[in-house]
């Protein structure tokens, strides 16, 4: 998924998580606010629906992506999960997987540091969006041949990039 620049429309920096709901907007994704400073929103992705969800902290000027791709992990698998989650986060750089302890569920997050004046650029808003999408669309199959297919880690990593480059 490629998020055109024209999308938002504006190329002025706005507060995150304004920013974050004129993307939104503009790609006519299902968005609410939770708050002035917490937005969610549901993306299409290659395997799932996303849960994109952004919080604002205005004390640390950090803005906190997490995109939860509705993957959630029984007691039986979690040792294999954390070992992946090992093994995927030795290859991104930027952004990283993490099993949510409440829940068991699969996320991946992002903290975005913004300046003093606490501004997202329109660019900024599209690249996280995008680079937490495309992770969780790269990683989706990992988990579920853990979960599904019964494979190592290692066998899911493996088949995950073996079956991704076939479909590109």
């Amino acid at each position: 998924m490629r998020i055109v620049r024209d999308d938002i429309g504006n190329d002025d920096d706005a507060a995150p998580v304004e920013m974050l709901a004129s993307l939104f907007e503009a790609r006519e994704w299902p968005f609410d606010h939770a708050s002035e400073d917490e937005i969610s929103a549901e993306v299409k992705g290659a395997w799932a629906t996303y849960q994109i969800q952004a919080v604002w902290r205005r004390e640390d000027h950090v803005l906190q992506l997490m995109c939860l791709p509705e993957v959630r992990v029984s007691e039986a698998k979690r040792a294999h999960v954390y070992e992946a989650l090992a093994l995927i986060n030795e290859q991104l750089w930027v952004g990283h997987f993490d099993l949510w302890s409440n829940g068991s569920v699969v996320l991946y997050r992002h903290g975005l540091m913004l300046g003093q004046d606490g501004l997202l650029g329109p660019g900024q808003a599209q690249m996280v969006v995008e680079a937490a999408i495309e992770e969780c669309d790269r990683f989706y199959p990992v988990f579920q041949f853990i979960l599904w297919g019964d494979k190592t880690p290692t066998e899911a990593i493996a088949a995950a990039m073996v079956d991704a480059h076939g479909e590109a």
